[in-house]
């Protein structure tokens, strides 16, 4: 998940009247994103229809959502698709790609299942992410029911790790992609030293609070990104050798760096709700041919596609976490791609950096009564987020180490950990058939041990490397 679409749902803030993506952690029986609680939480109204019950300024049309769910699953991680596929092997990379995408859309509809019964359930127009987990167990079994706003604030955490570590992340490709281009054309800068030059920047690109001011730029980052993956995947395709070239299987001890990388990239499941939430039609969101499959089949293709061609392309040399470092270094073209993927991913950090503000914020400003120290601490709490994801960026510069990282960590447990246990604990009362229990079964331990794997082999790679 990463490029964050501003219009994504609707909240409403004092500071902003702009829509956000995920919102403040809240406590029952506060509405919850997406529109006004039109009923007290009381006893189901099986009658009670939330899809017809969203009150909405600008609801989304069936493409505008698509085009939000693609830039929402398509940045950075894309572009570590062919790092991905030299630790799984070209046949591993190009099953396991498709099928962790199959994996990962299958628990974003359980995820939107789950939402609409609980909207029915308390009669709530419209829930995220966290404030699903928190009524699922909140109605769960009796023995589960304490544990609701844990579940909540769980969810939160991890929403907080991820997006900080997009931001790490971007920190990283930005200072990546413009040492290219500078060591070639004038002198080599370290990246730590670039990292430092963009800190002043970013620092104040994120002192902007209104989403509204940011549109035009996730635009130009858009456009950028496109034009630079098309351009990118045409140097892929020149002069390919043959498959033979390059390993068909991978070693065991790889396979968690490729399930890091590869899960990175498809983590957009903390979206889901709130473009769902936010739509004209949300009836088309789901079904066969509806707007979450036909665009996740797109991005599991271009995943699918880009890992495979970028693998056949450089081989053992794709260990760099972006194809666009492997583009010849005397070609202009080559290098004013490394230009436009640097600022579109800069201009990007801004949406990225919004979800843990809209998370962490909230709780701290209930607490501060004079509206002039408010604007000094949200400016103080932003700038030592952007401070801390620096440090940690200058601490690990290592591209492909930290996206893998990210994806063991935060974006296995948003994307395939929560999604089964929120299943089975919302549809406990209703019988849970053994097909479903083993299917979520498999998939929580798919998730958990790709956590511990995944993060472990990271971090070694990290601390030896």
């Amino acid at each position: 998940m990463e490029c964050v679409p501003p219009l994504a749902a609707q909240l409403d803030n004092s500071d902003s009247n702009v829509a956000i993506p995920i919102g403040p952690e809240v406590s029952d029986p506060t509405p919850p994103v997406g529109g006004k609680a039109s009923k007290a939480v009381g006893t189901p109204n099986s009658d009670y229809n939330p899809l017809n019950n969203r009150d909405l300024e600008h609801p989304t049309s069936n493409l505008d959502t698509m085009i939000h769910l693609l830039k929402g699953n398509i940045g950075t991680g894309i572009l570590a698709m062919p790092d991905a596929f030299r630790n799984a092997g070209l046949v591993v990379g190009t099953v396991g790609t498709l099928l962790m995408g199959i994996i990962c859309t299958h628990c974003m509809h359980m995820l939107v299942s789950c939402s609409h019964e609980l909207c029915i359930r308390h009669q709530i127009p419209a829930l995220g992410f966290a404030e699903v987990a928190d009524h699922a167990f909140r109605s769960g079994p009796n023995r589960l029911r304490n544990l609701a706003s844990y579940a909540r604030k769980i969810v939160n955490t991890f929403l907080v790790i991820t997006q900080l570590g997009f931001c790490c992340v971007y920190f990283v490709f930005v200072a990546a992609n413009l040492h290219e281009v500078i060591k070639h054309y004038y002198m080599s800068i370290s990246v730590p030293w670039l990292l430092l030059i963009l800190l002043i920047p970013m620092i104040l690109l994120n002192w902007v609070k209104n989403l509204k001011y940011l549109t035009p730029v996730s635009l130009v980052a858009a456009l950028l990104t496109g034009t630079g993956i098309v351009i990118s995947f045409m140097y892929m395709l020149q002069g390919l050798p043959r498959t033979s070239s390059v390993n068909a299987f991978a070693s065991w001890h790889q396979l968690p760096l490729y399930f890091g990388t590869a899960i990175y990239a498809f983590e957009g499941i903390g979206v889901v709700l709130p473009l769902e939430n936010n739509m004209k039609t949300p009836q088309d969101f789901g079904g066969l041919a509806g707007v979450l499959n036909t665009s996740m089949v797109i991005v599991a293709c271009l995943y699918t596609a880009v890992g495979f061609f970028g693998y056949l392309k450089y081989g053992d040399r794709a260990v760099l976490g972006s194809i666009t470092l492997y583009l010849p270094q005397r070609d202009l073209l080559a290098q004013l791609v490394r230009l436009m993927m640097a600022l579109a991913i800069f201009l990007s950090y801004c949406l990225q950096f919004y979800v843990p503000m809209s998370i962490i914020w909230p709780p701290i400003k209930r607490r501060i009564n004079d509206e002039s120290y408010q604007k000094v601490a949200e400016l103080s709490l932003r700038t030592f987020l952007v401070c801390l994801t620096f440090l940690l960026a200058v601490a690990v510069p290592n591209l492909s180490a930290v996206i893998s990282l990210v994806g063991a960590v935060s974006s296995s447990m948003l994307a395939l950990i929560f999604p089964p246990i929120i299943e089975m604990v919302t549809f406990w009362d209703k019988g849970l058939s053994p097909a479903l229990i083993i299917k979520d079964i498999f998939i929580l331990l798919f998730g958990i041990f790709g956590f511990i794997f995944g993060t472990y082999v990271s971090m070694y790679n990290i601390v030896t490397k």
